[in-house]
């Protein structure tokens, strides 16, 4: 008698334990510290709606860059029963959603949800899918536009792109085509599918004599934004980047949404789910604030005198 009494509390705590709501999120990075930024805002996000440690469990899986493994780690989240799934980036999404169409999906970091058939439409998603765009295609010509007005005189332009996601390469470059085409600049793809791909992408650049790059939007290329702005700068090579903190880790200048904003959002997302809504019914939003970044120590040792103009309109200036 008194072991069944002993025994009851550690069954009942058990039984409250599993019935804690469990958020699976697929990060694109290797660990929660390269992911630092914006695992702080989903969770900072979540805290601020009552999901702490001990009422809401988070399992992250963590892909190390590598695609291929979004599938496994999603069926492994499906298998969990996890309550939510979040997906952060285009890859992750689409393996989310060939893992579970009974589980809600909330994906973050997608350029075109629609054109990526994630969604029906922004207003009504239909299905187990919704969450948040960057607009990342949306923001290419205006990169294009904003570099050659840091760097008036570049004519040749190398577009870095990963082509292990070929339908997001093909649009970004054909978005820079035709924003660089009234800049009498050209543009040319280089591509780069593994961090090892890099150095040959690197020596093309060189041995092709382009005066400028534009990094597009890639998890890849976020995780290694240190190596390239290093060796842009070891090149004198004006650099657009897609994110915020790559401009601060040594890119010339960059252009974005403020992504760890849309983290912060992504919890709002997560708690109505779990409070019973149906992802169908929950609008795909898009940013309302976009950021440019400016590096003036990156541009003075570039030998550029960015201009007032571009300053002005700056929303922070790294000195």
């Amino acid at each position: 008698m008194s072991g069944a009494a002993a025994a009851w509390p550690l069954a009942a705590r058990a039984q409250q334990a599993a019935k804690l709501p469990t958020v699976g999120v697929l990060w694109h990075a290797g660990s929660a510290e390269e992911e630092a930024p914006y695992l702080g805002a989903l969770q900072a996000g979540l805290k601020e709606l009552g999901h702490v440690e001990g009422r809401t469990i988070l399992e992250n899986r963590f892909a190390a860059e590598q695609y291929h493994r979004f599938n496994s780690l999603a069926d492994e989240l499906v298998r969990l029963k996890v309550d939510v799934l979040v997906a952060v980036t285009r890859p992750a999404a689409l393996a989310a959603r060939r893992a579970t169409t009974k589980i809600p999906i909330v994906f973050v970091l997608v350029p075109d949800p629609v054109a990526s058939s994630l969604v029906e439409s922004l207003a009504r998603p239909g299905g187990n899918v919704t969450g948040l765009s960057q607009l990342a295609l949306d923001l290419s010509s205006k990169r294009v536009e904003l570099l050659k007005q840091a760097a008036p005189n570049i004519l040749r332009v190398a577009v870095l792109v990963n082509p292990s996601d070929e339908d997001m390469a093909r649009r970004s470059i054909e978005e820079s085509r035709t924003a660089a085409a009234p800049l009498q600049v050209s543009v040319e793809p280089v591509e780069a599918r593994t961090p090892s791909d890099l150095a040959q992408a690197f020596s093309f650049i060189i041995a092709n004599r382009f005066d400028g790059l534009i990094v597009t939007s890639d998890p890849m290329f976020f995780n290694e934004r240190g190596r390239i702005a290093e060796w842009a700068m070891a090149h004198r090579l004006p650099t657009m980047m897609f994110n915020g903190e790559m401009a601060r880790s040594g890119g010339l200048m960059a252009y974005s949404a403020n992504n760890p904003a849309l983290f912060r959002r992504a919890a709002t997302f997560v708690d109505k789910l779990l409070k019973g809504a149906k992802p169908a019914d929950l609008p795909v939003e898009l940013p309302t604030k976009f950021e440019l970044l400016l590096n003036l120590k990156t541009a003075n040792a570039l030998g550029l005198t960015v201009p007032d103009k571009l300053l002005a309109i700056a929303d922070e200036v790294i000195e």
